[in-house]
């Protein structure tokens, strides 16, 4: 039985999609991550402050405390909220018990709506991107306005170190299929689809006799 007090799940307890008993040998877990731990979440944080610091203070710099306060509301609203609607519902980690998520990207958000396997719709897509292009966007606006060319060429630099970062080690290795930014390879989407038959059927995916 899990600690209630437990701040990841249990990495040798199965996920709640997958029909396994144990995780001992698993080829999928070696390649596809199940479980979270606090590495990764330290590798997030560390990935993403430096662009949001450099965002703040171009915001601050042109824009005052008024535009500042505004993105700020503007973070948890995206990230807290739309984004776990559109975009972390689909992720089988979604479907662990408890009322908020326990993963690198969006550790302690509520769970607000219920789990919803498979691929993310158009309409969740656009909305996902909508609000990146706004949530990044809107300091790029503020800097070129402002003529802060030395802040912005900063803050391109950290969004490319955080995103190629993202992607290669993080992204490359998550199992919510649905995000538009998953590079998980097909080969290891289907072994990961061999233990947790529920997402599979989500995905329309079935194994060659």
């Amino acid at each position: 039985m899990k600690a209630k007090t437990q701040l990841f799940l249990d990495p040798n307890q199965p996920i709640a999609t997958c029909t396994a008993s144990t995780c001992r040998d698993c080829p999928a877990g070696k390649i596809v991550h199940c479980h979270f731990h606090a590495a990764e979440l330290m590798q997030f944080i560390l990935m993403v402050i430096p662009a949001f610091l450099i965002a703040a203070a171009g915001i601050w710099r042109v824009g005052g405390w008024p535009w500042l306060a505004g993105w700020f509301v503007l973070l948890p609203l995206y990230f807290g909220g739309l984004e776990i609607r559109v975009m972390c519902s689909h992720c089988p980690h979604y479907a662990e018990p408890g009322n908020s998520l326990k993963c690198w990207a969006n550790y302690g958000a509520p769970k607000l709506w219920r789990y919803r396997p498979g691929p993310m719709s158009k309409t969740e897509n656009f909305l996902f991107f909508s609000g990146f292009i706004l949530v990044f966007g809107m300091p790029l606006i503020f800097l070129i306005l402002g003529a802060a060319w030395f802040l912005l060429m900063v803050y391109l630099f950290s969004l490319a170190a955080f995103w190629s970062t993202l992607i290669t080690f993080l992204c490359s290795q998550c199992m919510n299929f649905a995000c538009p930014l998953n590079h998980v390879s097909k080969a290891n989407r289907q072994a990961f689809f061999k233990r947790n038959p529920s997402v599979a059927q989500a995905w329309g995916w079935k194994e060659k006799e």
